[in-house]
This record gives C-alpha cells, sequence and structure tokens, in this order.
C-alpha cells in the first residue's frame, strides 16, 4: 500500500509542477500581451493626432468647395 501512496503521491507532484510550468508561462504571455497593448494604444492615439493635424492642414489648403447653406443661392424656380 505504501508504494501506491508513493506512487500516487509522485503523480501528483508531476502534474503540479507540470501546472506552475504552465502558470508561468501563461504569466508571461499575459504581461506580453499587456504590454502589447499598452504600447498599441499609444501609437493609436498618435496616429489619432497625426490624422486631426494633417485634416487641419488639408482644410486650411483646400477650402471646401461647397458653400454654407445660408451662402447658397436659391434654385431658379424659387
Amino acid at each position: 500500500m505504501a508504494n501506491t501512496d508513493t506512487k500516487t503521491t509522485e503523480k501528483l507532484l508531476e502534474r503540479m509542477d507540470e501546472l506552475e510550468t504552465r502558470l508561468a508561462f501563461q504569466d508571461e504571455l499575459i504581461n506580453t500581451l499587456s504590454d502589447q497593448v499598452a504600447q498599441q494604444e499609444l501609437d493609436i492615439r498618435k496616429l489619432w493626432e497625426a490624422k486631426q493635424h494633417l485634416k487641419k492642414q488639408l482644410s486650411e489648403i483646400s477650402p471646401s468647395n461647397i458653400k454654407r447653406e445660408d451662402e447658397e443661392t436659391p434654385p431658379p424656380h424659387y
């Protein structure tokens, strides 16, 4: 019976070691992914700011050809 208990204990210890190893890899992966998401958030903010800047520059260089409603002349049928 002691032999069976020893084998069971060894199997449990092996399983625990495997689970601890998996957990360590998962923790590492989660940290890596978290860092990547944070970096992507910064990149997205920079790109959005650059887009806003380009939009402003474009509107200053090339004003819209569409007039505001109060500047439009009424259609001929009025």
